[in-house]
């Protein structure tokens, strides 16, 4: 018995001796493939990408960029999303239905407070702020008629509008499912190690290149004209996630003492009057992390906590002021140990 296993034993040796050598080659391999660096301009801010590959990929990542521009850029006149905000018989593509879909999801999730039909409350107020005025309860009030995400719905790859000068702006989400277009290029690409960055919104996968989980910054909210100061409030170790942080750190307002972010609350018309200064999300994907980073800037940190509770997939790190006035925190507890600082 003992000589036939010891046999058996023997005609496996050289077997063995193959798997290992080959698993040490394809580990040296992969150690040793460079990362690539890109950088650019998409979607009116910068992006950096940063994966590893034998092959600079960055005009192919901006093709598919460009498919998403071409989408749901309100800022492209033949983009789909143009088109449908002007009314033209258009035939939506099966990425404005995706984001579509998963906005009005978070929407009817979050009670409305994520609507991508916000923008002319959005845009009305910050012209007056510009301009020192505050708009008249007459002009919101009309603006309300034409804001709801209940207003706007889709039927057989074409949008149903209650009225035709309702507008859908997907900025608050597009960004974040810009990083997920990439993040599935790179893994069809068989990459599986990539930090994707546009204007914020992050997508994380594997190692970055120091071998170890990547280091995200969250940016401290601050008052800085100079749209300069970038001072990191913490740095958060984690790897296959996605991370978007919605805060107007440069806008607040005053009242009673205390200092507001200048978000617009989509039901009221009015900026909200809470405390919190800046929300981070971690999600699966970075269009949901993205869309309910913003809709916790509107609700406030109590009702997104209450959402939270609702959505264990989704952890949260929130910069807000005390009644004092001094900035503090509050993170899930499963971001405990992704805190370095």
């Amino acid at each position: 018995m003992n000589f036939k296993s010891n046999k058996k034993l023997l005609w496996q040796l050289p077997f063995l001796l193959v798997l290992i050598v080959g698993t040490i080659f394809i580990v040296k391999q992969q150690r040793d493939m460079p990362y690539q660096h890109n950088e650019g301009f998409v979607f009116g801010t910068v992006y950096h990408i940063t994966y590893q590959s034998d092959k600079d990929l960055q005009k192919e990542i901006e093709a598919e960029l460009q498919k998403v521009d071409n989408s749901l850029s309100t800022f492209n006149k033949t983009s789909v999303i143009s088109k449908v905000n002007t009314n033209q018989v258009v035939e939506l593509d099966d990425m404005f239905i995706e984001v579509f879909n998963k906005a009005k999801a978070i929407s009817k999730e979050t009670d409305g407070s994520f609507d991508i039909t916000v923008a002319p409350l959005v845009n009305l107020w910050g012209f007056g702020f510009k301009q020192g005025k505050t708009p008249s309860k007459y002009t919101i009030d009309s603006l309300k008629q034409i804001v709801g995400y209940e207003k706007v719905t889709l039927l057989s790859k074409n949008i149903k509008k209650k009225d035709r000068r309702i507008m859908i702006d997907c900025s608050a989400i597009a960004k974040g499912y810009g990083s997920d277009v990439v993040a599935r290029f790179l893994k069809n690409n068989d990459i599986k190690n990539f930090m994707i960055e546009i204007g914020g919104e992050i997508v994380v996968s594997g190692n970055s290149d120091n071998r170890v989980p990547w280091k995200i910054g969250v940016n401290k909210p601050v008052e800085d004209s100079t749209k300069t100061n970038n001072e990191i409030q913490t740095v958060l170790n984690i790897t296959n996630k996605a991370m978007a942080t919605s805060g107007n750190y440069r806008n607040f307002y005053y009242k009673g003492g205390k200092k507001y972010a200048h978000t617009i609350d989509p039901k009221t018309g009015y900026p909200v009057q809470h405390s919190l200064l800046s929300a981070t999300v971690l999600a699966p994907d970075c269009a949901t992390a993205d869309a309910y980073a913003t809709s916790f800037m509107v609700m406030g940190m109590e009702k997104a906590k209450q959402v939270l509770e609702k959505h264990k997939e989704l952890w949260a790190y929130f910069i807000y002021t005390d009644t004092k006035g001094k900035l503090q925190v509050w993170y899930s507890p499963e971001l405990e140990k992704k805190i370095m600082n």
